[in-house]
């Protein structure tokens, strides 16, 4: 499908003009390091809740580093006001899409393999208060996720991997990219803590949060489609189990 005919690659959503220049594309190797090197460390270290955040750190601390030194921030992330109302239009159906089928599997997959899901009774997640999580935490922690995971790292693995192959990443597609940040996050070791066996839910979300962007570069779809889907999962898993 060409750009002409498709909704999501029209109007102000299309790809970021190629003449911004890039840089910090190896940036990203900080968080990426150090969640491949936590799975390393001694386990009385892995248990430390300090040492399960080192990698979003090293990843916000990449973040900034990159972001004091780039042009066109907001431009090259995908967060230009002008995409807010197509990332309502896409996000929105796409989290529901999402959360309505994670909750199937979570509710009705995984205990059927005979996984426990009632620990997540326990998490910190589902011991705050319902009117605390959503939608507000739920929306600041997607803002954040999203801002880290696909529009700094996935985005800067993109530009790390195009010029390692030579070509522009907005017209040939960074699988390789798409690949290790979606691993990166699954993978991340306070999400794999927190909600166990669960985590791979993580892998496919990324997969297709990380299409999205690379599809769209509008981090306003994936903000608001995992937004959404957290909500939807929330509420429904929280109804069930208690």
């Amino acid at each position: 499908m060409s750009s002409r005919s498709s909704p999501m690659a029209s109007g102000p959503d299309r790809p970021a003009s190629a003449h911004i220049v890039t840089v910090g594309a190896a940036l990203p190797l900080l968080p990426i390091a150090g969640t491949a090197g936590y799975y390393g460390l001694p386990t009385s270290l892995k248990a430390q809740l300090l040492v399960q955040f080192a990698p979003q750190f090293l990843s916000y601390i990449g973040l900034s580093l990159w972001a004091a030194r780039a042009s066109q921030v907001p431009i090259q992330l995908g967060l230009e006001k002008e995409k807010i109302l197509t990332g309502l239009q896409w996000g929105i159906p796409t989290g529901l899409l999402l959360g309505g089928l994670n909750t199937f599997v979570i509710l009705a997959v995984y205990p059927s393999l005979g996984f426990d899901i009632t620990f997540l009774k326990q998490t910190p997640h589902g011991r705050l208060p319902v009117l605390v999580m959503v939608p507000w935490l739920i929306c600041c922690i997607a803002l954040f996720v999203e801002v880290n995971f696909r529009g700094f790292l996935l985005g800067r693995l993109a530009d790390l991997e195009s010029q390692w192959r030579g070509t522009d990443s907005r017209e040939r597609p960074a699988l390789l990219a798409l690949a290790i940040s979606s691993f990166t996050f699954a993978f991340d070791p306070f999400l794999v803590n927190t909600f166990q066996h669960l985590h791979w839910i993580a892998l496919w979300d990324g997969l297709i949060w990380g299409m999205l962007w690379m599809r769209t570069r509008n981090l306003w779809i994936t903000i608001v489609a995992h937004a959404v889907e957290v909500m939807v999962m929330y509420s429904m898993v929280r109804a069930a189990i208690g």
